[in-house]
């Protein structure tokens, strides 16, 4: 048993150039065995063991030719440190099996191996051990210096062109796998009909990161036999997207260049002529659940349209073909009612209506997509109470804060009126279709097409022509204070017509609406019992519900209990507080239907 205390001293002898090879096998005994004391263990003893070793490894790997005591060291260093070693010759490819003994193959390790030449080989070799997200490591970590290189660094060697072609290769594979027999994921049956969609897998495989580092390269790459097509779907996917955000970043940087008003795209017309085949997502043409997957495969080629526009001219009827394609395939006109708790109901309905705009040249589509914007919901546009603070803030940036056209763009409201808008400028939708929709729209939709939207001279013209109810004025439902409330000869009313208002079912704004009446002193118990119960009781003004249940339930043991066993929670049936009292009677509270 060595004495933990003379542990320095067994560093300084395993780096000692005297030390004889006699002594070389207990050098590394002592310093690799587990530190104890008469008691067991000894944790202090064993931390000074570790530094030890830590500090001799490199000369007694140095020296050590030994398979066995070469992999009774290596089992100490952890993954830095072997690195470090591989790179500087210390740790060869001999040494990977007794590495892989006790930990897994990771990126830092193959491209130490690989700064030598006679070691690429074997560290192509063990690219297949790495997980896929990890493959791309191997290039991108290779200067492990590349933060904290100073002057007196030496640079990294290149990275050996059959090593780089290797990663590439091993990262675009997968990909073309998969566009060659797109199956779903084990495990897909167990997933909600709601989420079986992969057409966009594309967009979540490796292989982007490599093909940006080697642009010129990218013409070549587009007409390799295997892995011509997995290319081809990433050039669109990211070339254009990350060529901005890079120009974006460059202007950002006090010393950068300033983004040009137009800058180059990525991709040359020839690419994108080459890149045609893949544009339309062609192997998913057929992939099971189309009502979900083809209205997916239709915005991810319209993403597409939106990076590159170019490719609208290029390629105008592969476009307008695959766009009628999915749209029967999948049915995607073909309305649905909006099911309880389904959130993304609108968001679908707009999508298609936009994507359509942008791909389709079909009339009967266009006009479908105009149908199914006509059944969304009006929006509710709320002007909230006049807040001094926001006021002293506002009144210097924005005058027009509460014009209607900016109170429905400020709850993303103007979704709606945007996409008519997208379809109206597409030229073969029937101007009848757009005309139907306009007779219907809220004053606050039509208002922002006037002061928003530069459009076809027929648009403007037609939405001009909308005429308005003399009761409805701009639609906007305004929550004034008490002050304003005393000037009108029935203020009740008018907080009546905030509960009667579609903005008090709408999610973004009825809170807004329940607040300005319990804070209104010319609220009545009949305006409070039509606000949903857990609004009067735990979110404004709390003090006006425990005046009114201290009078209903007074000394009634059983209204009390009844009381106390009602629960709030996120998912329960929303009841009116109206509802609630009526239940402390004896009468079964009914769940709130409005």
């Amino acid at each position: 048993m060595v004495n933990a205390r003379t542990y320095p001293l067994w560093r300084d002898l395993a780096m000692s150039e005297d030390l004889p090879k006699e002594a070389l096998k207990t050098v590394i005994e002592a310093l690799c065995t587990p530190a104890t004391t008469p008691d067991g263990f000894g944790a202090q003893g064993d931390r000074w063991r570790e530094e030890a070793l830590k500090a001799a490894l490199p000369a007694l790997l140095a020296r050590t030719s030994a398979k066995r005591l070469r992999g009774q060291l290596l089992v100490h260093a952890d993954e830095k440190t072997l690195a470090a070693l591989a790179a500087d010759g210390t740790v060869t490819a001999a040494d990977v099996p007794a590495i892989l003994r006790h930990r897994r193959v990771w990126a830092g390790l193959i491209s130490a191996l690989a700064r030598h030449p006679d070691q690429v080989e074997a560290a192509i070799a063990l690219l297949p051990r790495l997980p896929d997200h990890e493959v791309e490591q191997v290039v991108r970590e290779w200067d492990p210096d590349r933060y904290t290189r100073t002057k007196d660094t030496p640079p990294a060697p290149p990275v050996p062109r059959k090593l780089f072609d290797s990663v590439l290769e091993a990262c675009l594979t997968p990909l073309a796998a998969y566009l060659l027999h797109p199956e779903p994921e084990e495990g897909w049956e167990a997933v909600s009909a709601h989420s079986k969609d992969w057409s966009l897998e594309l967009g979540g495989r490796n292989g982007w990161a490599m093909l940006d580092s080697c642009p010129e390269r990218w013409a070549q790459l587009t007409a390799h036999p295997v892995l011509g097509a997995a290319v081809q779907h990433l050039l669109l996917d990211h070339a254009e997207t990350h060529a901005l955000e890079d120009a974006r970043l460059r202007a950002a940087d006090p010393e950068g260049e300033e983004l040009p008003a137009d800058p180059a795209p990525a991709l040359s017309k020839e690419l994108l002529l080459t890149c045609l085949s893949a544009l339309c997502l062609p192997e998913l043409a057929d992939l099971p659940n189309p009502q979900v997957t083809a209205r997916r495969t239709l915005h991810h080629i319209a993403n597409r349209v939106h990076t590159s526009p170019r490719l609208a001219d290029l390629a105008a009827d592969q476009l307008h073909a695959a766009a009628e394609a999915l749209v029967t395939r999948g049915q995607l006109l073909t309305w649905s009612d909006k099911q309880e708790n389904d959130y993304e109901f609108d968001g679908r309905v707009l999508c298609l209506a936009e994507d359509l705009a942008l791909l389709s040249a079909n009339p009967d589509h266009l006009a479908g997509a105009c149908a199914q914007l006509a059944r969304l919901e009006p929006p509710a546009v709320v002007s909230p109470k006049p807040n001094r603070t926001l006021i002293r803030v506002l009144d210097n940036v924005d005058p027009d804060h509460n014009r209607p056209a900016q109170l429905l763009e400020r709850h993303s409201e103007h979704r709606r009126v945007q996409a008519l808008t997208v379809l109206a400028a597409n030229p073969h939708t029937p101007r009848t279709a757009v005309a139907d929709i306009l007779g219907g729209l809220h004053p606050a939709e039509l208002a922002w097409i006037t002061e928003k939207v530069d459009g076809p001279d027929w648009f403007l013209t037609a939405t001009a022509d909308v005429p308005l109810a003399e009761d409805e004025g701009d639609g906007v439902v305004r929550l004034v204070d008490d002050e304003e409330l005393g000037k009108h000869p029935d203020p009740a009313a008018v907080l009546q017509s905030w509960l009667d208002s579609p903005a008090a079912g709408e999610i973004l704004s009825r809170s807004e609406v329940y607040r300005a009446v319990v804070k209104s002193r010319y609220r009545t118990l009949e305006h409070l019992r039509q606000i949903p119960a857990d609004e009067v009781l735990t979110r404004h003004e709390p003090e006006v519900a425990l005046t009114i249940l201290l009078d209903r339930c007074g000394r009634s043991t059983r209204r009390w209990e009844a009381l106390a066993a009602m629960t709030f929670d996120y998912n329960d049936e929303k009841i009116t507080f109206g509802q609630l009292l009526d239940s402390l009677d004896g009468t079964p509270a009914q769940a709130r239907t409005s």
